[in-house]
């Protein structure tokens, strides 16, 4: 292999490609584009519930725990409600998610130490938010219910209050968040979304450029050349190498500068990292530009191969550890995955190539077999 002629090629994809200002700006925009509208778009956090609530009993142990809910950061208080009849328009309205109804002669039950059912009403159209939405009401429900006992241990054993919070709960709950203590769902969310943003615009790029030829017919000019096909392919490539890489670098500085997401691990095990995944993701459009002959096919081949198994088997939005035995030994054929383990890795638990080690070598693998299938595959004889 003749680097001169590696250089010679790949200078030649560089000049066509800053020839179109259009492509240019797509291959530096897209990545951040993808980055910013998903990033603000794709927030996972359940905060600011809009409730109302129906109070019957208007006594001041109904309105202490009606209290709890409406300074919760997690629920937004919308209103007082004559009856559940009301309820049921906001609920239908969407104007609200929950409704607490509480009943009638609450405080002087609770006084008298009988028990008090809340009727709690939630909008069960998204399953996953109603289930935080019941662990919120459970939580708060359950907070109350501990002070009331400890006041009644307090006034029956006369002992402070302190103390009788020790003994009506002897055991205390501490709990800790470990790599993301705020657990904000974009610290987890952006670096996913350095992978997809990887995911699609290398192939994308890759295989547009390469049918690109094919359509204009220039690609006839390296059959009859003398190039190599190792050399051609390497200079074919190395343009879109290089400018993925450098997005690579800017979604980083956008996640961590724009988007403020702490990055714990070490920068050159991401960027070693993160070019093994430019040079899979740019295979990947290599065999897809060997498959098709216009570009408008190049686009639709690579946004469904790399879209759909990137949503659904990398861990984007759904831990490949909760997936279905089928979907999670799926998500092991797909080279998102890995790198979705070193991006959240690095960023969030500052962990090295000792715990990593695994998924580069994925990634690694994945790089040298798609290079070795589209070696295979390309020909410089066109197809009749």
């Amino acid at each position: 292999m003749s680097l001169k002629r590696v250089a010679t090629v790949a200078s030649k994809e560089w000049r066509e490609m800053v020839r179109d200002r259009m492509f240019v700006l797509l291959a530096f925009l897209l990545p951040v584009l993808w980055m910013l509208v998903f990033g603000y778009g794709l927030v996972l956090d359940v905060e600011k519930i809009p409730f109302v609530v129906v109070d019957r009993d208007h006594s001041s142990l109904s309105r202490d725990y009606l209290y709890r809910f409406t300074t919760s950061r997690y629920f937004d208080f919308k209103g007082s409600l004559v009856g559940e009849a009301e309820a049921d328009d906001w609920l239908e309205s969407g104007k609200a998610r929950a409704v607490i109804v509480v009943p009638e002669k609450f405080g002087e039950r609770l006084v008298a130490g009988q028990p008090v059912a809340v009727q709690t009403l939630i909008d069960g159209t998204f399953p996953l938010r109603t289930d935080i939405t019941k662990g919120y009401v459970i939580a708060i429900n359950g907070a109350f219910s501990a002070d009331l006992l400890s006041d009644h241990v307090a006034r029956m054993q006369g002992v402070s209050r302190a103390h009788a919070e020790i003994l009506a709960r002897p055991i205390k709950l501490e709990i800790r968040y470990l790599y993301n203590e705020e657990v904000r769902s974009s610290w987890s969310t952006i670096p996913a979304l350095v992978m997809f943003s990887l995911m699609l615009a290398p192939p994308l790029l890759t295989a547009l450029g390469i049918v690109r030829e094919k359509e204009s017919g220039s690609i006839y000019n390296i059959y009859s050349a003398t190039v190599g096909k190792v050399e051609y392919l390497a200079g074919k490539l190395a343009p879109y190498v290089v400018v993925s890489f450098m997005n690579a670098v800017v979604l980083w500085l956008l996640a961590t500068l724009w988007f403020g997401v702490p990055f714990k691990g070490n920068v050159g095990l991401f960027l070693v990292s993160a070019l093994l995944f430019v040079l899979t993701s740019t295979g990947i459009g290599l065999l897809v530009s060997i498959m098709v002959d216009t570009q408008i096919a190049a686009l639709i081949v690579t946004m469904v191969i790399s879209i759909l198994p990137t949503i659904l088997f990398s861990g984007l939005i759904v831990p490949v550890s909760s997936l279905s035995p089928g979907a999670w030994i799926q998500a092991h054929f797909f080279p998102g995955m890995y790198f979705t383990n070193i991006v959240r890795g690095t960023f969030l638990k500052g962990v090295g190539l000792d715990v990593l080690w695994p998924d580069v070598l994925a990634l690694a693998l994945y790089a040298a077999a798609l290079r070795l299938v589209g070696y295979r595959l390309f020909s410089k004889r066109p197809r009749s």
